[in-house]
């Protein structure tokens, strides 16, 4: 496909003389998105369907759309994070926070960046359609949808739809499709080449290229200091797109209440610290960027603020950060209380760091799994050098604890990719800035961890998942370190400089 280079642009015009030229391709025509439209180039093989796509001429017609640039956005979110916005958690005194002293409070502001994906295989997937049936062979993160959605498409029933589930590849998150787009758009491929299975293939290129990505976040935070320096009041504006609101799926009726997206919030909206006055709200703004939950969805960004600003509460108090947090517990954190107390014990080489090293730490939960880490920090040539990070988790009865160790060392490396420092995704005057490895880049092996070690809560009840919760304990866990070792407070991902 030849996309568009402004998300929801529309193709005005193509010359495609040169790309039916290259033998083996088979028909070049333009095709309608979810928004906008695209061309599609069929060929026998994917080499010459690539060779044909790059000879195409396209004249795009971008009028009338919005050209989204993340510096403008960043400035826009700003301003409306300094406005509550709809309400997601009301707790206490919502005015408490505006009596206590300026000395006695810290203001925040945080920046976090779209995220891509950027799964180790790129987005695939075939249909064939022989008229009264079809048969697909996807990765799907929600088969049972897109299943569905294969059959709108065609004019069948779901159950004339032999939909085959494959390993992804990867995913993150990037396979999960509440609008279907991508099996809808082989979908239709597949039906004007009618009897012939269509393989529709992303590049790297276009998969950075063409969304979806995890959205651009500002958060704004004052929190008001207690006597015994325990947060007081908490006053917390989120700005950033709806995962789901305006899709029209069934899961936005659940998780849209009073205009907030459960899912942007989530992270704040179940804090496990006992803050007796909370006031959290959230602006969903609309920008013509697409977006998609991306691994541990908003608990990414959300625990980010929140671990920050609760170690460097503990550094004001001069407490141990751990001791710290199990103070600040609400009674119903038992996993939290589990994982920190747990964390104290196996982590115990904090207290014999050699020089030039520090330690920072960060809990988190999602979906019932609970995950602590203490994180080792050295800066070597201008860049952070984490030497080990020891992993408590609670996920009930752990059925193979060799699983839930991989998980979490896994987690902890994809957590890493939003504080590298050229982990982001922007966009200039509407068109996105990366394209491949090279200008968005993962973590390498000198960016790891030398060491995790991960230890596992003895529990009998339920086994809960381990695969998403890791991801958010790395990022804040690292930057609470380099605190200690620069002086510096990061409020924004990816580290630009140190």
């Amino acid at each position: 496909m030849a996309r568009p280079p402004v998300f929801s642009g529309k193709m005005g015009s193509f010359d495609d003389k040169e790309a039916r030229a290259v033998p083996g391709v088979r028909d070049v025509f333009e095709y309608p998105l979810v928004k906008g439209s695209a061309v599609a180039v069929v060929a026998d093989k994917f080499w010459i369907a690539k060779q044909a796509r790059d000879r195409l001429k396209v004249d795009w017609d971008l009028d009338g759309i919005e050209h989204a640039d993340s510096s403008r956005l960043f400035a826009q979110y700003k301003e409306l994070a300094k406005t509550p916005g709809g309400v997601a958690l009301k707790r206490g005194d919502e005015t408490a926070i505006d009596r206590i002293p300026e000395s006695q409070r810290i203001v925040a502001e945080f920046e976090f960046p779209y995220l891509a994906h950027a799964p180790m295989e790129p987005l695939s997937l075939a249909v064939r359609f022989d008229g009264d049936r079809v048969e697909a062979w996807v990765p799907a993160q929600l088969p049972t949808w897109e299943q569905a959605a294969t059959a709108e498409v065609l004019g069948l029933a779901p159950e004339q739809v032999k939909f085959n589930v494959l390993f992804a590849g990867g995913s993150f998150g990037r396979r999960g499709l509440v609008d279907s787009h991508l099996v809808r758009e082989a979908a239709a491929i597949a039906k004007r080449v009618r009897g012939r299975p269509v393989k529709l293939i992303f590049t790297r290129e276009d998969d950075m290229r063409s969304g979806y990505y995890r959205p651009m976040f500002v958060h704004r935070v004052e929190v008001g200091i207690g006597s015994d320096g325990a947060p007081l009041a908490w006053r917390h504006v989120v700005v950033g797109q709806s995962f789901v609101k305006g899709t029209g799926v069934a899961m936005e009726a659940v998780l849209v209440k009073n205009g907030v997206d459960k899912l942007a919030v989530e992270g704040s909206s179940d804090s496990p610290y006992d803050i007796p006055n909370v006031d959290l709200t959230a602006h969903h703004p609309t920008v013509n960027v697409p977006v998609l939950s991306h691994r541990s969805v908003g608990y990414g960004h959300n625990s980010f603020v929140h671990e920050t600003l609760i170690e460097e509460l503990a550094d004001r108090a001069k407490t141990d950060p751990i001791g710290h947090r199990l103070k600040l517990l609400n009674k119903d954190a038992y996993k939290f209380r589990a994982v920190l107390t747990l964390l104290n014990e196996k982590a115990s080489w904090r207290t014999r760091l050699p020089a030039g090293h520090a330690v920072g730490y960060a809990c988190s939960e999602y979906n019932n799994t609970a995950c602590a880490c203490a994180a080792e920090l050295s800066i070597v040539n201008g860049r952070p050098k984490i030497h080990r990070v020891t992993v408590t988790v609670h996920c009930g009865l752990a059925v193979n604890p060799l699983t839930v160790e991989s998980q979490v060392q896994g987690g902890i490396g994809f957590g890493l990719t939003q504080v590298v420092p050229r982990g982001a995704i922007t966009l200039k005057e509407g068109r996105v800035e990366q394209g491949n490895f090279d200008r968005c880049t993962p973590p390498y092996i000198a960016d790891a961890p030398a060491d995790i070690d991960v230890h596992v809560v003895q529990s009998t009840e339920p086994p809960t998942g381990v695969g998403e919760a890791p991801v958010p304990i790395i990022a804040p866990a690292v930057v609470n370190a380099l605190y200690h070792l620069t002086g510096k407070r990061y409020r924004s991902l990816p580290l630009v400089e140190l």
